[in-house]
């Protein structure tokens, strides 16, 4: 075995062995100078350096060689890789965390270099329970970041906030990184397969992980993942969440790291917000009130919000066709649904004082023209990616 491809399946089969104490792997490659060195150490040596007790004694034998070996060249044929720590495409945000994992399976049609280099890198993690009011301002606050091309969404493909922050990061011409709980071939939750595939496939976009192929969802896997997800980020924005969540873990593992921590604030009373105004509170995170004021916060060039005037939209789209009656209507319904967000048709009809047949028209007609989305109960929300 080549020395280079010796040194690749020797890191990986120590990410698999110390995968939840990395530390000692990298102590034990200082050590004896190469991951391949410590396949080759006496027993002797590695008692003294692992002490004579250490369950990792008996673990770090040879056949484990073989097996990654094996599972590499299964992996090559699949569009993944795996890069080790010391590999000069090991992300360098990740390598400054002392917790960093000996390695990351990668998959992605760029580059390690594409994906991991120049890129402003921001983590944008929040509650599965996400609330309309939590999805708008994902959007908004992800699709603005797409003024600034070279910025990379990085988040966990979970349900909720996750999964919007991926998604607006595409739509919006940015690139972005999943970070899995499970193996690189096991995407949880099953739903999100189709969106994992398109992130693997879009220019600078990777799924990583550091789990081995065949490893399932646990809830020590979330934990350890969020990790990851903290360090890849230069900062990180919390959405919504509750007291105790994932998105609660990564934002304070984030702060650890020496990391900015930004959280979209809530009412006082939203279980959903609590988390996030528990952070602003305790000054572990500042308070997202401006997006332009994040923007800068963030080092981003030029102005986070750059949407067009919602009104002048409005009118540039129906002026040409509509009576002043009908657009003061559109204009009125629109209005109201973005002060109530989820507000029904029947709703509404009953705060403009319209019929429902007219509420129902006018917002049908907003959302064939894209300024708003209906759910299966009617409820209706401002699609920012229209603005």
């Amino acid at each position: 075995m080549k020395t280079e491809l010796l040194e690749r399946v020797s890191a990986c089969a120590l990410n698999r062995i110390f995968g939840y104490e990395p530390l000692i792997a990298r102590k034990l490659v200082d050590s004896l100078g190469s991951a391949g060195a410590v396949f080759t150490a006496s027993r002797e040596d590695l008692r003294t350096l692992l002490g004579p007790y250490s369950k990792y004694n008996e673990r770090i034998r040879g056949s484990i060689l073989d097996e990654c070996a094996d599972e590499l060249e299964r992996l090559t044929g699949k569009g993944c890789r795996f890069i080790p720590y010391d590999d000069p495409d090991y992300p360098a945000l990740l390598k400054e965390c002392p917790d960093a994992p000996a390695g990351l399976y990668f998959k992605s049609e760029s580059s390690p270099a594409e994906v991991f280099g120049s890129k402003k890198t921001i983590s944008v993690v929040g509650t599965r329970n996400q609330s309309l009011y939590g999805k708008e301002w994902c959007e908004r606050t992800v699709l603005g970041m797409s003024r600034n091309p070279e910025v990379c969404i990085v988040s966990g493909l979970a349900i909720g906030v996750d999964i919007t922050a991926h998604m607006a990061a595409l739509a919006a011409g940015l690139s972005t990184i999943a970070v899995l709980p499970t193996g690189i071939t096991e995407i949880y939750p099953q739903r999100h397969s189709v969106a994992a595939d398109k992130i693997a496939r879009s220019p600078g976009s990777a799924l990583v992980t550091d789990f081995p192929p065949g490893t399932g969802p646990q809830a020590c896997t979330f934990l350890r993942r969020n990790r990851i997800i903290a360090a890849l980020g230069s900062a990180t924005i919390l959405i919504e969440s509750g007291i105790k969540g994932g998105g609660m873990l990564t934002a304070r593992l984030a702060s650890g790291y020496g990391r900015d921590v930004f959280c979209l604030p809530g009412r006082i009373d939203d279980e959903f917000s609590r988390g996030c105004n528990l952070l602003i509170r305790e000054n572990v995170a500042q308070t997202i009130s401006d997006l332009d004021v994040l923007a800068l916060d963030l080092g981003l060039r030029g102005a986070v919000s750059g949407k067009r005037n919602e009104r002048e939209a409005l009118l540039e789209a129906y002026s040409p066709d509509c009576s002043e009656e009908k657009i003061a209507d559109i204009l009125k319904i629109y209005e109201i649904i973005r002060r109530n967000r989820g507000a029904s048709i029947e709703e509404l009809a009953g705060i403009t004082g319209m019929p429902y047949s007219r509420a129902a028209g006018l917002t049908g007609l907003l959302e064939s023209d894209g300024f708003i989305c209906t759910d299966l109960l009617q409820r209706c929300t401002i699609n920012v990616k229209k603005l």
